[in-house]
C-alpha cells in the first residue's frame, strides 16, 4: 500500500468524529476478559481501526501496552489520553509495529472499511507466533416494540444513504477469507439503557444521517424524533437497546513468525 492509497481510504466519520465518540456503545466486559485469556500473552495488544478509542481504553486494562491506529486524524483527536495507549494515525494496512510484536490484534466494528488482504498480511507480519486477531461488530440496533414504527421510518429514510460496505456488517462478514486457524468465540451481549436524548444522539452519528442531511438537506433525526418522543413517553426515562454482536478470532500457528 503506497503513501497515495494511505490518503485515499474511507472516510465516513472524520466529519462527526465528536457525535460519533460520544454516541456510540460500549462494549461488554466479558467481551475483553475473553480475549485476554486466549491471548498468548499479555504484553502487547494493536487495536487497527481504534476511531475514537472506545474499545482501547478496555484493551489497555488487560494489557501491558496498546498501539492503537486509525488513518482519520480527527477520529484519533477524539480518544482519550491512556497511559498505556499509544495512538497513531496510520492505516490498518500498514501500521509501525515490529515484526512479530503483538499478542493480539483487535478491530472493532472497521474491519469492512479495510483492503482485508493487506490488512491480513500485516497481521500475519505483526502478530507473534500463536497470537489472535479478533474482529467484531454488531448489526441493526433492536429497539422496543413500542418503539418499532418509529425506528423503522428513520431506518427506511437513510437506508439509501449507507455506503455498500454496511451490508458486510449486516452479514456478520459471513464470506470473508480469513487467515489462520478459527478460535471458537462464546456469545456476547451487547445492551445498553438509555434515555431518548442518548438514543437520537447515536442515530446522528451515523454517516448514513450525515450523508442523508448532506444530500437532501434534511435531518433525518430531527423528522423522526416527533414519532419517537410519541412512542417514549418521560424522555429521561431509559428504555433497553441491544445490537447483535458478532466475534470472529484466528489464532496465528505456534512456532513460526508469519503465515508466508
Amino acid at each position: 500500500m503506497d503513501d497515495e492509497a494511505t490518503i485515499r481510504f474511507k472516510d465516513h466519520f472524520s466529519a462527526s468524529a465528536q457525535a460519533y465518540a460520544q454516541a456510540r456503545p460500549l462494549y461488554p466486559q466479558a467481551l475483553f476478559d475473553w480475549i485476554a485469556r486466549i491471548a498468548p500473552a499479555r504484553d502487547l495488544a494493536w487495536e487497527a481501526g481504534c476511531g475514537s478509542g472506545q474499545a482501547s481504553r478496555d484493551l489497555a486494562t488487560r494489557f501491558a501496552r496498546v498501539h492503537a491506529t486509525d488513518p482519520s486524524a480527527a477520529q484519533v483527536a477524539q480518544a482519550p489520553v491512556i497511559a498505556n495507549v499509544g495512538f497513531a494515525v496510520e492505516p490498518a494496512e500498514r501500521c509501525s509495529l515490529g515484526d512479530g510484536s503483538a499478542d493480539v490484534v483487535c478491530v472493532a466494528q472497521a474491519l469492512h472499511w479495510f483492503d482485508r488482504d493487506a490488512f491480513f498480511a500485516e497481521c500475519a507480519r505483526v502478530l507473534r507466533p500463536g497470537g489472535v486477531l479478533v474482529a467484531w461488530g454488531y448489526r441493526d440496533i433492536e429497539v422496543p416494540v413500542e418503539l418499532a414504527a418509529a425506528n423503522a421510518a428513520l431506518q427506511r429514510e437513510i437506508a439509501p444513504f449507507w455506503p455498500p460496505e454496511r451490508a458486510d456488517v449486516d452479514a456478520a462478514y459471513a464470506g470473508y477469507a480469513w487467515p489462520f486457524e478459527a478460535v471458537a468465540s462464546p456469545a456476547f451481549e451487547l445492551a445498553c439503557a438509555w434515555p431518548l436524548p442518548r438514543l437520537l444522539s447515536y442515530f446522528a452519528s451515523y454517516s448514513a444521517t450525515r450523508r442523508c442531511r448532506d444530500a437532501t438537506g434534511i435531518d433525518p433525526v430531527a423528522t423522526g424524533e416527533p414519532g419517537f418522543r410519541a412512542a417514549w413517553g418521560d424522555p429521561a426515562a431509559t428504555r433497553r437497546v441491544r445490537w447483535p454482536l458478532f466475534v470472529h478470532a484466528r489464532r496465528k500457528p505456534r512456532g513460526r513468525r508469519d503465515s508466508g
